[in-house]
């Protein structure tokens, strides 16, 4: 299809409609001229904005069958894409209800008034009696399309044109009407009593009384206002006249109605600038024949009822694939309708301000007109050309809702990005989407039970505006990342005049109603977490996967700009994952543990080392990546994974200390189990340990060493009650006080209660350490209970003395023997091991005692030995340090505070 026939004439079917014939008479009387012309400039310069915006997009490569919801989805990725998606396909849906209504209307106001099944009993039972004929008449009517529909759409598209037809008919005799006002205005009169219009479908003459023969006849108004020959108050007082309801272009008419005329609910319409005596008793005025408005009027509401009549741009880009060349007709057709139409709106505006009475204009049913349509009354040669026309307008436009609605959600299913409507993605064997058909209809009958065009309006309006201010905002990502794929064919488009676009779609949203508003983005931005928390994951090469590059990069090249401070400080971890020999996870308690210390927002790098060569590991390499990423989303640990091949462990380990990261974000912690360095069959473990510890220290950064890994509580565990305690020997920046603080964050530690113990010697002050060291952790807002524990040398117990006899013993007879150099400087090396061992052995006691059924121990870890020959001494110290305990953190700082007391 070319450009007149696929975009053009679609986009032009869909814009004029319900709205046009049913509603745009009384908001122009309602809101004058000048606040109609602000409301239809307004809505039409959002849609040619978004037009703009939509061609750049459409223009950027081929746009499959979809329409907007590719478009948006391949720009700003699934989660938008589909949240704005199913947007649209409920303002789509709900336009099917408003078709109908308006369908519903026209049949029951003017073309049979007397086919209700539904009579009120009372004037105080009518606009009841009204919700429930269009209720019922609308439900009947919906069923027909949705079998219409089913049968076969093939039909629907070959009425497209008689419909648009009837359209374009029915504009061209409102011209002709406007221009016959000119030569020969029309003979329809207004019954006016003072200044309060009057319906005249019960009366004929406009006269209280005839004269007849000499003889005075009440006519039919006197028996709608006088009972028993007593009248109204207001029927008395006031004179009956007659004006004529299309005084014509020349008659200065335009004056009265440049400004609007709002009211509550109830109230009556008066002509202005016409005086009349006021009645004392007004109470029974609802019950006689004058003209009220059915609703509250203000200029808000009336933005949120028009607005559906300028929807309808994406007519053409939903036609994509048929067109014969999309990248040149999207953009000329679609603008080229929506100036067209912005003209006839505007145009009508102005012409139906200047050629018709305000009285006229405000009479939404046309009541005052005979129950005739005001653009009907208007129109050349006939009423009828506008009844009919708008009619079987409002009835294809339901038909094109209820076809196009379940193929925009099939396309949605069929991404499989949102994983409970997949079921709609299947249909008949010709692909007709028979599920999103009867969800469809469905949608659309919650509209139809509204039973009210104005209320319906505005929710449309919502949907289609979220899904307008989407198109926009995707093109000015686009634009202003400047992608190398990013070269639309069309070359008339600017950030900012998507920016304004998005920004007067946002703007409409709440000016029309500022709860519907809120409503649409709750339910937006709900679609969006859950397509984000449970849909499948897809890379389109959207704009925001860009502009979240740009902003990482930003961001990284600030971070390298000022060194970071200490409130700023937050444990980044690398972790040193083991995997065995089927490259899966060996401890993924590991990774539990990493998530639970995430309440710093710290980085995470889980890593690992294969040995061998990466030309012969590369396979083994992404694999045990994939398998890191599977345990890091089972144990919901955020952050990286990397493997890397070296031809031995300790290089590879070495190479992740020194380059994992990237600029400001590396890790300035490594987290790592335990070795079972005795259970080993060569040194290579403790070695590769020993050496890890090392370097960490040379590169200034923190070590945690976890002891009985496979004993941590996972993330689905709850510890009930218990402690964490923390045992402070050395000052480590504080990174020891704020590990458990971060841990009790977490759902897991939350109810256990945190200890620090520090050790004193007996000549030290232990009170006022105690109240030192509690001041200390009042200033930092941690709360723990302190306890200072004494020991001193000759606090040796039986068990300690036991344990290093053997030791000792070796010590005095090795100082027995003649030495040489070599032999006295390890004698030295024994006897410092002695030391140290005494100091473990009596340590562990301590802890033991105080820490034995606490859930979670932490302790500063010592250093290693620089002369590599005490490698293994500095094992089995560290493993009596931490015998008989279950769950043990070793600790050791970088170097640097962690923690301050300062704001």
């Amino acid at each position: 299809m070319g450009t007149f026939i696929g975009v053009y004439l679609p986009c032009m079917q869909n814009i004029l409609g319900v709205i046009l014939f049913l509603r745009l008479t009384w908001i122009v009387g309602t809101a004058g001229i000048l606040g109609s012309f602000a409301i239809v400039s307004m809505c039409c310069i959002c849609t040619l904005l978004t037009a703009i915006s939509m061609s750049a997009i459409a223009t950027n490569g081929v746009v499959p069958a979809g329409g907007s919801y590719y478009m948006i989805s391949r720009s700003l990725g699934p989660e938008f894409g589909g949240a704005v998606g199913l947007c649209f396909y409920l303002g789509t849906t709900f336009a099917g209800s408003l078709y109908i209504l308006g369908t519903i209307e026209i049949l029951l106001t003017y073309i049979v008034p007397k086919a209700t099944v539904f009579q009120a009993e009372s004037k105080e039972t009518e606009g009841a009696a009204l919700l429930n004929n269009m209720r019922v008449y609308g439900t009947c009517c919906l069923v027909l399309m949705a079998l219409v529909v089913f049968v076969g759409v093939k039909y629907v598209n070959k009425l497209a044109l008689v419909f648009l037809s009837c359209v374009v008919l029915s504009i061209l005799a409102t011209y002709a009407g406007v221009i016959k006002t000119l030569i020969e205005p029309p003979e329809f009169n207004v019954c006016l009593l003072g200044n309060r219009s009057l319906k005249n479908d019960n009366f004929e003459i406009c006269a209280k009384t005839k004269d007849v023969k000499n003889t005075t006849v009440n006519m039919e108004l006197w028996a709608l206002f006088c009972t028993n020959n007593t009248c109204d108050d207001y029927f008395e007082l006031n004179n009956l006249t007659e004006i004529p309801a299309i005084p014509g272009l020349l008659s200065g008419v335009i004056r009265d109605n440049l400004w609007g005329n709002y009211g509550p609910a109830q109230t009556l319409i008066e002509k202005r600038n016409l005086s009349s005596v006021p009645a004392k008793d007004v109470t029974k005025d609802f019950y006689k024949p004058y003209i009220f408005r059915d609703i509250t009027t203000y200029f808000t509401l009336l933005v949120g009822i028009y607005f559906p009549s300028v929807t309808g741009i994406m007519a053409g880009s939903n036609r994509s694939g048929d067109l014969r060349d999309a990248q040149r007709s999207i953009p000329i057709g679609t603008i080229m309708a929506i100036l067209t139409t912005s003209f006839i709106y505007i145009s009508f505006v102005v012409l139906f301000g200047a050629c018709i009475e305000g009285v006229v204009l405000r009479d939404k049913f046309g009541d005052s007109v005979k129950k005739k349509p005001v653009i009907g009354v208007l129109a050349w040669p006939s009423p009828w050309v506008i009844v009919i026309g708008s009619f079987f307008s409002c009835c294809g436009a339901g038909l094109q809702s209820l076809t196009g609605a379940p193929r925009l959600l099939q396309a949605i299913a069929r991404d499989g990005i949102v994983p409970f409507l997949q079921v709609f993605g299947h249909g008949k064997a010709n692909g007709e989407p028979t599920w999103g058909l009867l969800l469809t209809v469905g949608i659309c009958e919650i509209g139809i039970l509204i039973a009210s065009l104005d209320a319906v309006a505005p929710i449309l309006s919502m949907f289609f505006l979220m899904c307008y201010l989407f198109v926009n905002l995707a093109c000015a990502v686009q634009t202003l990342l400047r992608t190398p794929n990013w070269r639309p064919r069309f070359k008339f488009y600017h950030w900012t005049l998507s920016f304004l676009g998005m920004s007067l779609c946002l703007s409409l949203m709440f000016i029309s109603s500022w709860y519907y508003a809120l409503v649409a983005m709750v339910i937006a931005g709900c679609l969006y977490k859950y397509i984000e928390y449970r849909g499948a994951v897809k890379e389109w090469g959207d704009g925001f996967r860009g502009l979240s590059l740009n902003a990482a990069r930003y961001a990284l090249i600030r971070l390298e700009e000022v060194p970071l401070h200490t409130k700023n400080w937050r444990p980044q971890l690398l972790v040193m994952c083991k995997l065995d020999s089927s490259l899966s996870v060996k401890h993924p308690r590991l990774l539990s543990f990493t998530s639970q210390l995430k309440a710093g927002r710290g980085l995470t790098i889980v890593c690992s080392v294969l040995e061998g060569t990466f030309m012969t590991r590369g396979k083994d390499a992404k694999t045990g990546e994939q398998n890191l990423k599977a345990a890091m989303a089972s144990e919901r640990t955020k952050g990286f994974s990397h493997v890397v091949v070296s031809s031995n462990l300790r290089d590879g380990f070495s190479l992740l200390v020194q380059s994992a990261g990237l600029g400001g974000m590396k890790h300035n912690a490594v987290l790592m189990a335990w070795p079972a360095w005795k259970q080993a069959r060569d040194s290579s473990t403790k070695r590769n340990f020993i050496e890890t510890v090392r370097e960490t220290t040379s590169a200034h950064q923190a070590l945690l060493v976890a002891k009985n890994i496979d004993r941590f509580p996972s993330n689905q565990d709850r510890l009930k009650e218990g402690n964490i305690d923390v045992w402070w020997i050395v000052h480590d920046g504080g990174l020891l006080m704020l590990l458990p603080f971060l841990l009790r964050q977490h759902k897991v530690w939350r109810k256990c209660r945190m200890r620090i113990f520090t050790v004193a010697q007996m000549d030290d002050n232990s009170i006022q350490m105690k109240k030192d060291l509690q001041m200390f952790l009042y200033h930092l807002r941690i709360d723990a209970v302190v306890e200072v524990v004494e020991m001193h040398d000759s606090d040796i117990s039986a068990f300690t003395y036991e344990k290093t006899l053997v030791m000792e013993q070796r010590s005095q007879m090795l100082k027995q023997m003649q030495l040489s150099r070599t032999e006295r400087e390890r004698e030295v090396h024994n006897q410092s091991n002695v030391r140290r061992m005494h100091t473990a052995v009596k340590l562990n006691e301590v802890v033991r005692m105080k820490s034995q059924e606490s859930q979670l121990v932490l302790l500063n870890m010592p250093g290693p030995p620089k002369n590599k020959k005490g490698d293994e001494n500095y094992m089995e110290f560290l493993e009596v340090l931490m015998e008989g305990l279950d769950r043990v953190l070793l600790v050791r700082g970088g170097g640097r505070e962690v923690v301050t007391i300062y704001s």
